[in-house]
């Protein structure tokens, strides 16, 4: 609501303005697609986040775990590393049995995770993020995610293209799980990215390219109620 209001050059706030700019928004993208709520799928939301904070912390400490620092914080830092790795695995735990308790997230589950490489959190966190999935263009998908490229161009000059936008915290974990992917465990998506690798794009690009390619496919398999099978998707 703030980035509408400025830019439509409404630099001041209060409530009377948040009012007039809220309206303001709602009658101009009056047809934006909404999701009804779910209290279900927010409660795994919830979940999902919380163990993705813990991994963010765990990641932080690493980082100040490669500096010099006195044996007692050593001490102190593992201490709390192999806590947060307790806690994580909890709310693995607790994911999983949320996700077989409910039909229709179990039932998304099934379908995802017969992907080669895609595993149980990596569904959990597709099922709590994009509920978009089988029910939204691939265009819109891809956006959603965050691996939409977009244009940069003006008059004849010819910008590269960028991702952006999106879902950051739910692209990042589908990055990992795409990087496992088209390196070992999919066979599909490995010959896609070495394709993409052998025509000179650069590994990051290529595994973008594959993440797109992948989201697209469960766009299709979740529309479609079908599980893997590596016949339907020929490498292109």
């Amino acid at each position: 609501m703030r980035s509408f209001a400025r830019s439509a050059g409404r630099l001041a706030k209060n409530d009377t303005i948040d009012a007039e700019m809220i309206a303001w928004f709602a009658e101009t993208f009056g047809q934006a697609p909404h999701q009804v709520h779910d209290a279900e799928r927010e409660t795994l939301a919830q979940i999902v986040n919380a163990r993705q904070g813990l991994i963010d912390m765990r990641t932080e400490l690493n980082n100040r775990g490669e500096h010099s620092v006195p044996a007692s914080v050593k001490r102190m830092q593992a201490r709390l590393m192999k806590k947060i790795a307790a806690e994580i695995a909890a709310l693995e735990l607790e994911i999983v049995a949320l996700v077989k308790a409910t039909p229709r997230f179990a039932e998304l589950a099934e379908i995802i995770e017969s992907v080669p490489g895609l595993a149980k959190i990596t569904s959990a966190s597709l099922i709590a993020a994009m509920p978009e999935l089988g029910q939204s263009s691939d265009k819109v998908v891809t956006a959603l995610l965050g691996v939409a490229p977009y244009d940069d161009d003006s008059g004849k000059r010819r910008g590269e293209r960028h991702i952006r936008g999106g879902r950051r915290r739910t692209r990042n974990l589908f990055y990992m799980a795409c990087l496992g992917a088209a390196t070992r465990y999919n066979p599909v998506l490995k010959a896609f990215y070495q394709r993409r690798l052998a025509k000179g794009k650069p590994a990051k690009v290529a595994l973008v390219a594959c993440m797109r390619k992948l989201i697209v496919i469960l766009n299709t398999m979740i529309a479609r109620r079908q599980k893997w099978d590596t016949r339907r998707y020929p490498v292109t």
